[in-house]
């Protein structure tokens, strides 16, 4: 038995799945904001203002689970990402992490020093293999760092566990003597899951982890990710814009718009009927595989751009782009509401809209 194995039969427990308890939850989200503050003019003399990337979020992330987090770009996902990995420090909110002994310690709140130990716990994989890894270091040196880094191992011992680690992954460990360069996108990749797994974590955030891959490599390596989930217990946060990857390897997701929460379900539930209007634009944009359906999906454009997140507009924020928007919609601030079927949604007309799917 591997160590990674080892650390993984530790942690199982209960397992994921069924209610929403305490005690299947490893993190829970609580009322996370994350602003920044943006300088205007030359060297910033023309004042600044307040940017929200990520507003009031509440989530919950259960053991053993992948949550998907999705929406357009500058939506606010990577930012919750980093907030859970502490490398931003939270505006305000909370990140109750459930720790091995079963203890729950607000991860916000803590400070350089008291990280650290749970560095070790919650990793990440980054979008591009090739920027993420680096040029003048060996795979040995890159897998290997983290282990250096917590003192975990030195030596032959850390020479095994990197040969042991890249093996999981699906790469051959005579080849830890080498430098990125000499590997493929798909094998820098898997360079940076062995990085990721190597200090046995519980919790692990993938931020467009396949986004940079072609089409083939990126199967090889969502496969790899479900395998090495099911085989150690892993929990995913997997942030995506690509959501046929969120069909294929998530059990929940969470749609985000301008920085908060729209619509949260089980992963089967979200792409059959949606309940917000967001969720339903990005589903009716995804390409249908076969093309004697392709003309029996209606396509719904989305009105306008983006809107500046320094200055939101008033009520829904997203009612000046939605094509079901009401004169309540522009005064109104909807709340993240709890739905049958262990869902939510940030909708004035969640119960009455019948709004379409991908399998509709």
């Amino acid at each position: 038995m591997t160590a990674l194995e080892e650390h993984s039969n530790k942690g199982r427990g209960a397992g994921s799945g069924g209610p929403d308890t305490d005690d299947e939850a490893l993190l829970a989200v609580r009322n996370l904001s994350m602003s920044f503050h943006v300088s205007r003019g030359f060297l910033g003399m023309g004042g600044g203002m307040t940017v929200n990337a990520v507003t009031e979020v509440d989530l919950t992330i259960r053991r053993g689970e992948t949550l998907g987090l999705v929406g357009e770009s500058g939506c606010g996902k990577t930012t919750l990402g980093r907030c859970v990995l502490r490398a931003y420090r939270p505006t305000s909110g909370s990140l109750a992490y459930r720790r091995e002994d079963g203890n729950v310690v607000d991860l916000a709140r803590l400070n350089r020093s008291e990280l650290h130990p749970y560095r070790r716990q919650i990793r990440t994989i980054f979008q591009d293999p090739n920027s993420s890894l680096n040029p003048r270091m060996t795979v040995l040196q890159i897998v290997g760092e983290p282990l250096l880094a917590h003192g975990l191992a030195r030596g032959d011992d850390l020479r095994d566990r990197v040969a042991e680690t890249l093996r999981l992954v699906g790469l051959r460990p005579e080849f830890m003597r080498r430098y990125p360069h000499a590997f493929s996108g798909g094998e820098r990749q898997r360079i940076g899951i062995a990085r990721a797994l190597i200090t046995q974590p519980r919790l692990v955030v993938a931020d467009e982890a396949v986004s940079a891959l072609d089409v083939s490599v990126r199967s090889q390596i969502l496969n790899l990710l479900e395998d090495l989930q099911e085989q150690f217990g892993l929990t995913y946060i997997f942030v995506s814009h690509d959501l046929s990857v969120i069909q294929h390897l998530c059990d929940r997701v969470a749609v985000m718009y301008l920085g908060r929460i729209v619509e949260e379900a089980v992963t089967d539930d979200l792409f059959s009927r949606p309940r917000h209007p967001y969720t339903e634009t990005l589903l009716r944009a995804l390409p249908l595989p076969d093309p004697r359906l392709r003309g029996t999906k209606k396509r719904i454009p989305l009105r306008g751009e983006v809107p500046d997140p320094a200055q939101p507009p008033s009520g829904c924020t997203f009612h000046p782009r939605c094509p079901y928007a009401a004169d309540r919609c522009d005064s109104a601030e909807p709340e993240l509401a709890p739905l049958r079927g262990d869902r939510a949604s940030r909708c004035h007309y969640s119960d009455t809209l019948q709004l379409m799917g991908v399998t509709a």
